[in-house]
């Protein structure tokens, strides 16, 4: 299973923006290591940091796109799946009973639900309130995604463990928007290549774990 190290910060000396990167990011692990699972093609480039302190665990997707398309018609969580976005799925065991997504576009909307394997999805549910902020921007290599979640709701959640968390990192490359006759066109980037012949993610093999150091 791969592996992240997350290393520890001072409290409260990380400012989330969403778009220039703050210095104390220079002490996070760089993680480039991004393909197409399902494909025999160099993927554009997606970097992912992580940091945590006593309270949170932060995150920071930088994406390189040429294009990157967002959904927008009612402005509702849903339209993140017709956008550009990156993925973060949290498990608390190999089970996948349940596990809980988080799929965040780059104007900071966050779609997030829980899981039941299989693809039992629940989009009614929302992260804790108050224990997750997310800001991003778009800029002329692509888009920024930035966050942070608080540790006790990783721990409320049964997600936090040992300081391990296990979590699958992922990407949709949306080539087109949806339109009244065609669903959107997304191919697929991940850190972990699952083990499946077609496109899926929702399966235990696409997970690793980060390790809070």
């Amino acid at each position: 299973m791969k592996t992240y190290t997350v290393n520890k910060i001072k409290n409260d000396c990380l400012n989330i923006s969403g778009e220039h990167m703050d210095s104390v990011w220079n002490e996070a692990e760089v993680n480039n290591d991004f393909s197409y699972p399902w494909e025999n093609c160099e993927a554009p480039l997606t970097t992912f940091r992580a940091l945590y302190d006593d309270d949170n665990f932060y995150f920071r997707f930088d994406v390189e796109d040429e294009n990157v398309l967002t959904f927008v018609d009612q402005n509702h969580k849903m339209e993140v799946v017709d956008s550009d976005r990156v993925e973060i799925f949290f498990r608390r065991d190999k089970e996948l009973n349940p596990y809980y997504c988080l799929e965040m576009d780059a104007h900071a909307r966050v779609l997030d639900y829980v899981t039941n394997y299989y693809r039992k999805f629940d989009y009614n549910w929302a992260w804790p309130e108050n224990k997750l902020e997310v800001k991003a921007s778009k800029n002329n290599k692509g888009y920024v995604v930035e966050g942070s979640i608080k540790l006790s709701s990783l721990r409320e959640l049964g997600l936090l463990n040992n300081n391990v968390l296990e979590a699958g990192l992922y990407r949709g490359y949306c080539m087109e928007l949806p339109t009244k006759d065609k669903e959107a066109d997304l191919r697929w980037i991940s850190w972990v290549k699952p083990d499946a012949e077609e496109p899926d993610f929702h399966i235990p093999s696409s997970f690793g774990k980060l390790i809070l150091k």
